[in-house]
């Protein structure tokens, strides 16, 4: 499908919104002329036509907000060209490979993605300003012919005026979301309302000794959802019909790729890029941000380049590789506008070859960058929160310590609450004891999951047991956690211990409790 046929296309899903909008608009309007006339002037009349009338607020909103969707790239640090010189050297000789203009900008993000924008004016038919996001992540993971052909693929999207049909795309799905999030927001208010208002009713007749009725939406803003639902089924139709665009507008950016860096460079790009994001997911959650919990960041500059230090262990590069290797198959969401990522690398992998085979080791593209450790502090002020970067910093061997001490803590809370709520003390492991030579345990037990003391209670007594155990240690200075790159964080306890505690914690939890074992364990109070 041409461009114009595109472009055209995407003018009729946008106009087609207000069509629909209108004739929505026309029924709601109707609907009250002919209560009106059906009626008459009654004050039963102004109640049931106040319900459509109030409906038409929203949809003329959505229909009137006529403003060009703004960028919607991800928060980043634009780099110059006297800053980073190479970088853009680079982008550019791409940009020329491809047949198209280069960026204006080149924002550096912190995501495992790169991406372009065209701020395009009246509905995309005149260009405009270009804008480049580059993930760092990104950066850390491919070589520099993979880079190439990563940018190569969102030239393509310039090459084809994806980017500034997008403009009218944008506009349509901007409008669908402004008018559903309007009804929702609406139905919320009055759920809220009605809810204020039997509470309010329910304090009144507690005051006067008799039994407040149970609180309920009844139906408040239930109007409002069901215009919300409409709208919502217009939205998945635009979505399901642009869809198909979408998909061909990015094979056809994948050949651009080829073009530029080559077979055998895009299709590894494409594999790495989906072993990258799987495995920066794993980092932000197991490094990253575990120290959250705890108030602390990794050191400056290594919330993003900590990435670097999983990739280059031994274990997780193996990792890495076979996640390349073994891409996910099946069909995604039918409103997604990306093909199958095994599709589009089958799809490469089958052209002929084009001799652009690497001829040994490549640099990484993050060798491209002056003085990336500069650039990675700067990174993280321009996209992390400001109460994040108030945090403080720490080691990697600290943060992993304290941030997994924090999640186990975090764990046992609630047994702390079912043991202090029995014991009237602090809920702490030596209460818990207590409590156990009491005859008290399986009522705590009980607690936990608010049955009768059973197998699950049994369960998760042991697990929070073990857990309260541990703590007591590492607080001692008896334990702790070390970091590993390469595997899971290993809990260093003393000589023997990982035998010994498990047994004086069944011990513990046995039929006829046995505190003595685990209480020789443990430090003196």
């Amino acid at each position: 499908m041409g461009v114009s046929l595109r472009a055209f296309r995407a003018l009729v899903l946008l106009f087609g919104f207000y069509l629909f909008c209108l004739a929505v608009l026309c029924a709601l309007i109707g609907t009250a002329v002919l209560v009106y006339r059906s009626l008459g002037a009654h004050p039963a009349t102004v109640k049931l036509i106040a319900l459509p009338l109030l409906l038409t607020v929203p949809l003329v909103r959505g229909m009137l907000h006529l403003r060009t969707p703004g960028d919607d790239g991800e928060d980043g640090l634009p780099v110059s060209e006297a800053e980073q010189p190479r970088l853009w050297a680079a982008v550019r000789e791409v940009a020329a490979t491809a047949g198209t203009r280069a960026p204006d900008e080149i924002l550096l993000i912190g995501g495992v993605n790169a991406a372009v924008s065209e701020n395009s004016r009246f509905l995309g038919l005149v260009p405009g300003r270009r804008r480049l996001y580059i993930g760092i992540p990104l950066m850390t993971g491919l070589t520099d012919s993979q880079l190439r052909a990563v940018l190569g693929h969102e030239f393509g999207h310039y090459c084809n005026a994806d980017t500034r049909i997008s403009a009218i795309t944008l506009r349509g799905r901007h409008a669908l979301a402004r008018t559903v999030t309007a009804f929702r927001r609406q139905s919320e208010k009055l759920v809220e309302k009605e809810l204020t208002k039997q509470r309010a009713a329910a304090e009144k007749r507690a005051l006067k000794g008799r039994k407040p009725k149970k609180a309920g939406s009844t139906g408040a803003g239930r109007s409002h959802r069901l215009m919300a639902r409409l709208f919502v089924g217009y939205a998945k139709f635009y979505l399901r019909v642009t869809r198909g665009d979408g998909r061909r507008q990015e094979l056809a950016a994948d050949r651009v790729a080829v073009r530029v860096a080559g077979r055998d460079a895009t299709a590894s790009a494409l594999r790495r890029t989906a072993a990258l994001a799987a495995l920066h997911d794993f980092y932000l959650d197991g490094y990253a941000t575990l120290g959250l919990p705890a108030g602390l960041l990794p050191p400056e500059g290594q919330f993003y380049g900590g990435l670097g230090h999983l990739l280059a262990a031994p274990g997780r590069r193996a990792e890495f590789e076979r996640l390349a290797r073994e891409l996910p198959g099946g069909e995604p969401s039918p409103y997604d506008a990306h093909p199958p990522m095994a599709e589009r690398v089958a799809l490469i992998e089958a052209l002929p070859d084009d001799g652009r085979a690497a001829r040994g080791p490549e640099r990484w593209s993050l060798e491209l960058l002056d003085a990336p450790e500069r650039l990675l502090v700067r990174l993280e002020e321009a996209t992390l929160a400001p109460e994040v970067l108030r945090l403080r910093r720490a080691s990697w061997p600290e943060l992993v310590h304290f941030g997994i001490r924090a999640h186990r803590a975090a764990e046992v809370e609630r047994l702390r609450a079912a043991t202090a709520a029995y014991t009237g003390g602090d809920g702490s492991l030596r209460a818990l004891l207590d409590a156990a030579d009491g005859g008290l345990l399986r009522h705590v037990a009980a607690r936990l999951t608010g049955g009768d003391g059973g197998a699950d209670a049994r369960a998760e007594l042991l697990r929070g047991l073990h857990a309260l155990v541990v703590l007591e240690l590492v607080d001692a200075g008896w334990a702790g956690w070390e970091l590993s790159w390469s595997d899971a964080a290993r809990l260093r306890l003393p000589e023997g211990y990982g035998e010994l505690v498990p047994a004086a914690v069944e011990a513990v939890a046995a039929e006829v409790p046995d505190t003595r074992p685990l209480r020789s364990l443990l430090p003196a109070a």
